[in-house]
């Protein structure tokens, strides 16, 4: 099993991820190539350089604007980039993710503001660094077949920062909510040493804080920052770690998580499909209905959604905002569960993501992801089930 491990010695921001990220793929044009599914490249021009910060070397990436749009004063919403994200041709995985994303960063400015996700505003040269690099680090970790990542406690930085709302303490306000629950520290001299989108990935992608786990660095890799410090170098250290202790118990991984659920009679079918779309982008790791009768015997249906138990009361919010009914209940559980990767193949009617399980250190099953499947089947012009036997066949 392979770990990322984030050393955030001097904090985090989402160049620094992606600097970072970079050393450690095959080929750096999977990078500059995925964002162009986008259709957004005629708005930027990508800085990829090999950087040296307190002697220590790395890579330098950076997004500047074209020069037509340099003093273009246009805003996007939460909408607009949801847009973006949902028409580009980016694989299913990538875009759930940045969707998810985003949609925690607009609550965490509206949380600030004191708004709502959907009436806040990205200035254009915000919302193209935040779109390059948020949808850029998916890229990436999808390059790496999305290992787990692990993280260590975040330095923040201190004194203040100067940004479209005036000088604000460090940690930034919208950083400070984004790194709740996370453990955090300040070392060095003054400055923002992790930004709203560094605490963003970190927030998504981190499934645990501490420090590095047992095994072999197989690679490393340093993402330049773009601030200079005499005593803490602005830098960010990813370490690829192949995990061999992690192979035991049968690959069987235990977890705690969250059961939401609540009955409904009163709500026309066809209006849960976009609730339970929102519980997808929101976290929910699992959504499902179930037929069942209530009081009198009518008919009605329990609405499930299984989450980390973080994301619990931003779910239940949701389900209540968005559906009819008047309360939910929330259930702890332990769920025992296969380890698993993502696999990206060449098959003779395209490429396809494949998950992998395991069990007894052995691949137990390998299963085409649905969504890739559905768009070979319509590339290739075929019904999904001669799709999913051809690529049955050459995996």
């Amino acid at each position: 099993m392979k770990t990322i491990y984030l050393d955030c010695f001097a904090g985090i921001a989402g160049d620094m991820f992606i600097g970072a990220l970079l050393n450690l793929v095959p080929d750096k044009n999977i990078l500059i190539d995925g964002l162009k599914n986008l259709n957004l490249d005629h708005e930027y021009n990508l800085i990829i350089e090999n950087a040296v910060k307190n002697s220590i070397s790395g890579i330098n990436f950076d997004v500047k604007l074209t020069h037509e749009h340099e003093h273009e004063h246009e805003h996007r919403n939460l909408s607009d980039i949801e847009k973006i994200i949902s028409s580009s041709s980016l694989n299913q995985r990538i875009k759930r993710e940045a969707l998810r994303a985003f949609n925690i960063l607009a609550e965490a400015e509206a949380n600030v503001h004191g708004t709502t996700p959907d009436k806040i505003h990205f200035h254009e040269v915000g919302a193209i660094d935040s779109i390059i690099d948020i949808v850029g680090a998916f890229i990436l970790v999808d390059a790496l077949n999305w290992p787990r990542i692990l993280c260590s406690p975040v330095n923040v930085g201190s004194g203040t920062v100067k940004c479209a709302h005036g000088i604000l303490p460090v940690p930034a306000p919208a950083t400070e909510f984004l790194l709740r629950g996370i453990p955090i520290f300040s070392n060095g001299s003054p400055m923002e040493r992790t930004t709203p989108t560094g605490a963003l990935l970190v927030k998504i992608l981190a499934s645990g804080f501490g420090s590095i786990p047992p095994g072999k660095i197989l690679a490393s890799g340093y993402g330049i920052g773009n601030n200079n410090s005499d005593d803490v170098p602005n830098v960010l250290r990813a370490l690829l770690i192949e995990n061999e202790n992690l192979n035991q118990d049968n690959n069987l991984i235990n977890e705690k998580l969250a059961l939401i659920e609540c009955n409904i009679d009163d709500m026309n079918p066809q209006d849960f499909e976009p609730v339970i779309e929102k519980l997808f982008i929101s976290g929910g790791l699992d959504v499902w209905l179930e037929n069942i009768y209530m009081k009198k015997f009518r008919p009605g249906n329990k609405l499930c959604c299984l989450a980390n138990p973080n994301d619990t009361k931003k779910l239940c919010k949701l389900i209540l905002e968005h559906t009819t009914s008047q309360g939910v209940r929330v259930h702890e559980l332990d769920r025992l569960r296969l380890k698993w990767d993502i696999e990206k193949i060449n098959t003779s009617i395209g490429e396809i993501n494949i998950k992998n399980a395991y069990l007894d250190n052995k691949i137990l099953r390998r299963t085409p992801e649905y969504e890739d499947l559905k768009l070979l089947a319509v590339k290739n012009n075929m019904s999904i089930q001669e799709a999913r036997k051809i690529i049955n066949r050459e995996i």
